[in-house]
């Protein structure tokens, strides 16, 4: 098998010469420029797996040879070898096209691993088309709906699996940026480690530390043994940061060093432990508008954005909702044992016209309790027990509210009087109900028939509503 080919471009003699005996020991052949214009024409005489370049160099920069390898060789990964700190380079090379950075003094170790990688994704490149095409048929079979958002996503998602850029997943809640995330790493050279998910906002302020660095024993009290951090965990893999927005200011800039230095210090020690990680990040909320109002730091803002991919919500996408429900109804199934229950056109028509505030995660937790409830393995549009009315006017109104639907800082949409909808809902029906048991002289059977719905459901209801 021939040896794979390393292009490095410095204009330092001496960090030519470490890189060519540092690769040179893991068995490659490394290829060394002292400048772009030498860098271009090697690349037009040789195919390389792998280019390491400068930041700044006599006759031009790395970032322009960056720009030059992303238009003309596309599959080449290319790594920036910036100055110690100087982060501002390493995004602007990432958003260029870089696959990842590496800062001098070089570490080793690090060096080693990001040349694994890259190789890694240099080969899927160049010989496992087949494996590509399989991966792409699996993102599509996770990620369900054909509407045109959600194959933007799906090309994005390709192609960020591509480097080791930071990525930012913006969108509300339970439109599925866990999931968005999973298939990044999935898709991605760091498939054989580890997927790490935290969500920021569930670990308490005081044991954050610990929890993302790890700490030594005996470093405060109830450290009875040295435990190993989320940062460690997810060595040689990716880290997803879920609800990052969560993160106190401390942690902020605790994290914000950690990424820039590809370093971590557990509490109690004063020796930085090495960490390749990738960071994909996440939040339901405006993080723009949390940094204009101070409320995140911008720095850290800046680094863990350094690509952004936007996750729509159901309601942009409704198309998707009859092969969305579609499949909830087949994994459901599965987990029952059961045979899979049969939507009612009407009941279907209600799902399409509802606004899914919730988003697919709500789409499920409504398909869940509508098996539970119906009867003869046949939903009907009373077992959604979706609010028709609110659905309908709503339905009506989407193609003009898609502008103020996107305020995803709010979390939640607001009536006028400044209700969420979950509790519009929550009033509409606890009124409508209590007119029907009224009118009916509190015969749940007449109540239940002149609501359109099961005994079975508005005794679900009664329950929830807590309507004796």
């Amino acid at each position: 098998m021939d040896k794979q080919t390393i292009l490095v471009v410095d204009d330092e003699r001496d960090i030519r010469e470490l890189l060519t005996i540092t690769l040179g020991r893991m068995n490659l052949l490394v290829e060394s420029a002292a400048g772009v214009a030498e860098a271009k024409h090697k690349l037009t005489e040789h195919h390389f797996q792998l280019c390491f370049t400068d930041m700044r160099m006599a006759d031009g920069s790395g970032q322009e040879l960056i720009e030059f390898i992303a238009k003309n060789h596309p599959d080449l990964p290319v790594a920036m070898i910036t100055a110690h700190g100087n982060i501002d380079a390493a995004v602007h090379a990432l958003k260029a096209g870089a696959f990842d950075f590496v800062s001098k003094p070089v570490d080793i170790n690090l060096l080693r691993r990001l040349v694994q990688t890259a190789l890694k994704l240099s080969a899927s490149k160049t010989g496992a088309a087949s494996e590509n095409v399989s991966k792409v048929a699996d993102t599509r079979e996770r990620l369900v709906g054909d509407s045109p958002t959600m194959q933007q996503v799906r090309v994005t998602i390709t192609k960020l699996a591509r480097n080791q850029a930071p990525v930012y997943i913006s969108g509300e809640s339970g439109v599925g940026k866990e999931l968005v995330a999973r298939l990044i790493h999935d898709l991605g050279p760091r498939n054989n480690g580890p997927f790490v998910p935290v969500n920021c906002g569930a670990i308490p302020s005081e044991l954050m530390e610990s929890e993302f660095f790890g700490h030594c024993k005996g470093s405060f009290t109830g450290a009875h043994v040295d435990k190993e951090g989320l940062f460690q965990a997810a060595h040689g893999g990716t880290l997803f940061l879920d609800e990052v927005a969560d993160l106190p200011m401390h942690m902020q800039v605790k994290l914000l060093r950690a990424i820039q230095e590809k370093a971590i210090r557990p509490i109690g020690t004063y020796n930085e432990v090495q960490v390749d990680v990738r960071i994909l990040s996440a939040t339901h909320k405006n993080l723009a508008a949390m940094v204009e109002h101070g409320q995140f730091r911008q720095d850290l803002f800046y680094r863990i954005n350094v690509i952004e991919l936007h996750v729509p919500p159901l309601r942009e996408r409704f198309g998707d909702i009859p092969k969305l429900a579609a499949r909830i109804l087949d994994r459901l199934t599965q987990e029952h044992g059961s045979d899979k229950p049969r939507l009612e056109p009407g009941a279907l028509k209600v799902l399409i016209d509802y606004p899914f505030p919730g988003n697919v995660r709500e789409l499920e937790n409504v398909l869940e309790r509508a098996v539970a409830l119906c009867e003869n393995n046949i939903i009907t549009q009373g077992d959604l027990m979706l609010p028709s009315s609110l659905s309908a006017a709503i339905g009506q109104n989407r193609q003009t509210n898609f502008a103020g639907h996107r305020n995803a800082n709010a979390g939640m949409e607001k009536d006028p009087h400044g209700l969420t909808l979950d509790d519009l809902i929550t009033t509409i029906e606890r009124q409508k109900i209590t007119e029907a048991l009224e009118e009916t002289r509190y015969n749940k059977t007449a109540a239940a028939r002149k609501l359109g719905i099961t005994f079975r459901a508005l005794r679900y209801k009664l329950k929830k509503l807590g309507i004796d």
